[in-house]
């Protein structure tokens, strides 16, 4: 990998997890006044917002955001063909969006899980980072606390998230492509 292509993946994979952020603090309906909520709307809103025009949400599911996350992969992996000397196929790089942008979302909440779980045990007052992670998170969480609760003030839920995401990812694994889960 030489360094256009790091920078590349980098800068495109740090904005890709923002835009996941923004659709999640949508359909988790996250305090959007909290510091780091309006941090994450700024930085998408220059390019959501004219989308949203054309583009409007489906309920609670903003599809203009989603569509920014699809055009977001889209373009990293152009740009990292042309470098690479490849061809240009659009199916296939629709198809590779769709796949890195769950693929992405997941990553960013088995994150937000782990760091939560370690945040949870040195964590004194309020903290609006902890605050976000919590309302986003906890759609997840709560349905395991309902079937498996505390166990001496033990939360296994966090744990049985991330074993069920694990499993998921190696089940999918064996009918996605193997290009398709870089």
């Amino acid at each position: 990998m030489n360094a256009f292509t790091f920078l590349i993946t980098t800068l495109f994979d740090l904005y890709l997890m923002v835009v996941i952020l923004r659709i999640w603090l949508q359909l988790a309906r996250a305090d959007f006044y909290n510091p780091f909520s309006q941090f994450i709307v700024k930085a998408t809103h220059p390019l959501i917002a004219p989308m949203r025009r054309i583009l409007p949400s489906l309920g609670r599911f903003d599809t203009a955001s989603f569509v920014l996350a699809l055009l977001v992969v889209m373009v990293k992996v152009l740009l990292i063909s042309l470098i690479a000397g490849g061809g240009i196929d659009i199916l296939l790089f629709l198809m590779f969006a769709v796949v890195s942008v769950f693929k992405k979302a997941g990553v960013l909440l088995f994150w937000m899980l782990l760091i939560r779980a370690i945040l949870s045990w040195f964590n004194q007052g309020y903290n609006p980072i902890v605050m976000v992670m919590g309302q986003l998170t906890e759609p997840v969480l709560a349905p395991i606390r309902r079937i498996i609760p505390p166990i001496g003030g033990l939360d296994l839920s966090v744990m049985l998230v991330i074993i069920g995401m694990n499993f998921l990812n190696m089940l999918l694994a064996q009918y996605i492509p193997y290009w398709a889960v870089i």
